[in-house]
């Protein structure tokens, strides 16, 4: 049986992952250019852990210059089949309070032009995307996160903005009147590569503040942030810990095989640089 291996993407205020035994770190290069960081390698009991810092250590990228690409393809190079981002967000539903996590299951993409497929280059796909979280590894999130008696919504819409800049009021009643629940820069490019990578993907999304639609409540600015997000990834790492040995090694679950239909390119006619390329993550239907 393969060894079983989970990724951590770490947002704003996550960094590290405390706990990790026999670490190593490990530069990566991939055809897409250099990922945000050194992947931290280590073990958490008898599970392979892969974190990655997503804005690099010391915050360094914004959103729209994160290497998504090249930060998922690293994660499949290493053997990754599981991944849980952890990301602060902006609450647009007022149950959705200042330090509660949602377990999202759907996106909504407002961002411009952001390179969120490894196809191209000769090689067209598509793959299904209705649902594009993985509904076992969020349920194992979800269950754990309620056996710590953390406040967690489980389900909610992640609208993913372009950014940096916060929202303006007008855009925030409009997002609302939408009917999404949460609001960040980051999450979708990552679910959608990760599900070309058959990379089992799920999100714990730290509400931080009311966006500014909340007018009855301070706009947001990073210092507000900073001080709910503190404690906040106190839970997220409490909840990963406590959730991965419950991960098990054998997925059931379609991300697994979300390439098994997809790709509609004649396999004659794609080049040799893009099977090269892409032989970690299409390498078992080419």
């Amino acid at each position: 049986m393969a060894e079983k291996v989970v990724g951590i993407i770490g947002g704003s205020g996550l960094y590290e992952m405390e706990g990790l035994e026999d670490i190593e770190e490990r530069c990566l290069e991939t055809p897409f250019g250099d990922p945000s960081d050194a992947y931290i390698i280590g073990r958490l009991g008898d599970t392979k852990m892969v974190f990655l810092p997503r804005h690099g250590r010391g915050h360094r990228l914004l959103p729209s210059e994160v290497n998504y690409r090249a930060n998922i393809y690293g994660m499949k190079k290493l053997g990754v089949e599981w991944i849980i981002s952890v990301s602060a967000v902006g609450s647009m539903k007022e149950e959705i309070r200042p330090g509660d996590i949602v377990i999202v299951d759907q996106f909504f993409d407002r961002t411009k032009g952001r390179l969120s497929t490894f196809f191209g280059n000769g090689i067209v796909g598509h793959v299904e995307f209705a649902d594009p979280i993985c509904p076992d590894l969020s349920n194992i999130l979800y269950e754990t996160a309620r056996t710590l008696d953390i406040r967690v919504h489980k389900g909610g819409t992640y609208i993913c903005i372009e950014g940096p800049q916060f929202s303006t009021r007008a855009e925030s009643n409009i997002y609302r009147s939408w009917g999404v629940d949460v609001i960040g820069m980051t999450n979708l490019p990552e679910a959608k590569l990760a599900r070309e990578a058959e990379i089992c993907y799920s999100t714990l999304a730290l509400s931080t503040d009311y966006d500014c639609w909340h007018t009855s409540e301070e706009d947001v600015t990073v210092e507000m942030i900073l001080t709910t997000l503190k404690n906040n990834v106190a839970k997220a790492k409490e909840i990963i810990r406590r959730a991965v040995p419950n991960i098990k090694p054998q997925r059931t679950c379609k991300c697994e095989s979300a390439l098994k239909y997809a790709i509609v390119t004649d396999r004659g006619v794609i080049l040799e640089k893009t099977r090269k390329d892409l032989e970690p993550i299409l390498g078992r239907y080419l």
